[in-house]
Protein backbone atom coordinates (compact mmCIF):
# COMPACT_ATOMS: atom_id res chain seq x y z
CA UNK A 1 0.00 0.00 0.00
CA UNK A 2 1.15 3.07 -1.27
CA UNK A 3 1.66 5.73 1.49
CA UNK A 4 3.00 9.50 1.81
CA UNK A 5 3.15 11.26 5.03
CA UNK A 6 3.77 14.44 5.81
CA UNK A 7 5.52 16.38 8.99
CA UNK A 8 6.94 19.14 10.22
CA UNK A 9 3.95 21.48 9.84
CA UNK A 10 3.45 23.88 12.88
CA UNK A 11 3.26 27.73 13.83
CA UNK A 12 5.96 30.62 13.22
CA UNK A 13 6.45 34.21 13.38
CA UNK A 14 6.26 36.08 9.97
CA UNK A 15 10.17 36.00 8.49
CA UNK A 16 10.44 32.21 10.31
CA UNK A 17 11.55 29.14 8.71
CA UNK A 18 9.97 25.62 8.64
CA UNK A 19 10.93 22.63 6.88
CA UNK A 20 8.39 20.26 5.91
CA UNK A 21 9.04 16.42 5.01
CA UNK A 22 7.02 14.04 3.34
CA UNK A 23 8.27 10.20 4.10
CA UNK A 24 7.20 8.04 0.63
CA UNK A 25 6.44 4.01 1.70
CA UNK A 26 4.91 0.95 0.18
CA UNK A 27 6.54 0.98 -3.86
CA UNK A 28 9.87 2.68 -5.35
CA UNK A 29 9.90 6.48 -6.14
CA UNK A 30 12.69 6.40 -8.31
CA UNK A 31 10.49 7.42 -11.61
CA UNK A 32 7.73 9.71 -10.06
CA UNK A 33 8.09 13.39 -9.42
CA UNK A 34 7.25 14.66 -6.39
CA UNK A 35 5.31 17.98 -5.55
CA UNK A 36 3.99 20.27 -2.58
CA UNK A 37 0.72 21.72 -2.67
CA UNK A 38 -1.16 23.93 0.18
CA UNK A 39 -4.63 24.57 0.61
CA UNK A 40 -6.14 27.76 2.33
CA UNK A 41 -9.34 27.99 4.59
CA UNK A 42 -11.80 29.38 1.69
CA UNK A 43 -9.14 28.88 -1.15
CA UNK A 44 -8.73 26.34 -3.71
CA UNK A 45 -5.35 23.99 -3.62
CA UNK A 46 -2.75 25.69 -5.01
CA UNK A 47 0.69 24.28 -6.69
CA UNK A 48 3.81 25.37 -4.14
CA UNK A 49 6.49 23.15 -5.94
CA UNK A 50 8.16 20.27 -7.07
CA UNK A 51 10.92 17.86 -8.49
CA UNK A 52 11.17 15.20 -10.75
CA UNK A 53 12.77 12.06 -8.52
CA UNK A 54 15.73 11.25 -10.48
CA UNK A 55 16.87 13.83 -12.69
CA UNK A 56 16.45 16.60 -10.10
CA UNK A 57 14.64 19.36 -11.66
CA UNK A 58 12.85 21.75 -9.42
CA UNK A 59 9.57 24.07 -10.39
CA UNK A 60 8.13 26.68 -7.98
CA UNK A 61 5.09 28.87 -7.81
CA UNK A 62 5.96 32.20 -8.14
CA UNK A 63 4.61 33.35 -4.71
CA UNK A 64 7.32 31.04 -3.15
CA UNK A 65 10.40 31.34 -5.51
CA UNK A 66 13.21 32.27 -3.75
CA UNK A 67 11.97 31.66 -0.12
CA UNK A 68 11.27 28.01 -0.88
CA UNK A 69 13.54 24.49 -1.49
CA UNK A 70 12.19 21.35 -2.56
CA UNK A 71 14.70 18.66 -1.75
CA UNK A 72 14.75 15.00 -2.02
CA UNK A 73 16.89 11.77 -0.55
CA UNK A 74 15.99 9.15 -3.27
CA UNK A 75 18.17 6.55 -0.49
CA UNK A 76 14.97 7.47 2.23
CA UNK A 77 12.59 7.91 -0.45
CA UNK A 78 11.99 11.04 1.53
CA UNK A 79 11.03 14.70 -0.01
CA UNK A 80 11.34 17.95 1.86
CA UNK A 81 10.33 21.55 1.12
CA UNK A 82 12.17 24.50 3.47
CA UNK A 83 10.60 27.04 3.72
CA UNK A 84 12.19 30.50 4.63
CA UNK A 85 11.17 33.95 5.09
CA UNK A 86 7.71 32.63 5.63
CA UNK A 87 4.48 35.22 5.38
CA UNK A 88 1.20 35.27 6.73
CA UNK A 89 0.01 34.37 3.48
CA UNK A 90 1.72 31.24 3.66
CA UNK A 91 -0.37 29.81 6.14
CA UNK A 92 -2.36 26.32 4.85
CA UNK A 93 -2.69 22.60 5.18
CA UNK A 94 0.46 21.43 3.20
CA UNK A 95 0.40 18.72 0.93
CA UNK A 96 2.55 16.18 -0.23
CA UNK A 97 2.24 13.96 -4.13
CA UNK A 98 3.52 11.91 -5.98
CA UNK A 99 3.17 11.03 -9.89
CA UNK A 100 4.89 9.36 -12.35
CA UNK A 101 3.31 10.69 -15.68
CA UNK A 102 2.94 14.23 -14.57
CA UNK A 103 3.47 16.88 -17.40
CA UNK A 104 1.58 20.06 -15.69
CA UNK A 105 3.67 20.09 -12.28
CA UNK A 106 0.91 22.61 -11.16
CA UNK A 107 -2.08 20.38 -11.58
CA UNK A 108 -2.46 18.33 -8.91
CA UNK A 109 -4.83 15.94 -10.37
CA UNK A 110 -2.24 14.77 -12.59
CA UNK A 111 -0.11 13.23 -9.34
CA UNK A 112 -1.26 9.68 -8.88
CA UNK A 113 -0.53 9.64 -4.72
CA UNK A 114 -1.26 12.30 -1.72
CA UNK A 115 -0.87 12.34 1.88
CA UNK A 116 -2.99 13.96 4.74
CA UNK A 117 -1.67 17.24 4.69
CA UNK A 118 0.56 19.16 7.60
CA UNK A 119 -0.71 22.35 8.92
CA UNK A 120 1.44 25.77 8.57
CA UNK A 121 0.29 28.55 10.28
CA UNK A 122 2.50 31.65 10.06
CA UNK A 123 1.43 34.47 12.87
CA UNK A 124 1.86 38.64 12.18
Amino acid sequence: QVQLEESGGGTVQTGGSLRLSCAASGRAFTSYTMGWFRQAPGKEREFVAAIKWNGGSTYYAETVKGRFTISRDSAKNTVALQMDSLKPEDTAVYYCAAGRYVFRYDKSNEYTYGGQGTQVTVSL
